[in-house]
């Protein structure tokens, strides 16, 4: 029985991970998966071609492959941050349940 669920369940994982990539017109696209910020500024310098960043990034990762890692490197460490701190805080509330309140003198 939880043979077959799990059986289930990785199944629909691969799935959601293989469907959107045979999804018709993204397979054409030079960088399917091109974030928000990249669109925006397609957008931006068609309707005002004059357009000057404030600022330019010190550094460009050297494709899009490497900044899609970064930042997934950064949602998993601020994921584990969020994780360890909201464990703690758990363990905590229970430590202090079960011990003994402190008499004080």
């Amino acid at each position: 029985m939880i043979f077959k669920r799990n059986g289930i369940l990785i199944a629909l994982v691969v799935a959601l991970a293989v469907i959107p990539l045979m999804i018709p017109g993204l397979s054409d696209r030079e960088e399917p998966f091109a974030g928000a910020d990249g669109q925006a500024e397609g957008v931006i310098v068609q309707s005002h071609p004059g357009y000057k960043p404030w600022f330019e990034p010190f550094w460009e990762p050297p494709s899009g492959e490497i900044e899609s890692m970064l930042f997934a490197l950064q949602a998993a460490l601020g994921a584990g941050v969020l994780a360890y701190y909201l464990g703690y805080r758990r363990a905590r509330a229970k430590f202090q349940e079960k011990s003994p309140e402190h008499v004080s003198h």
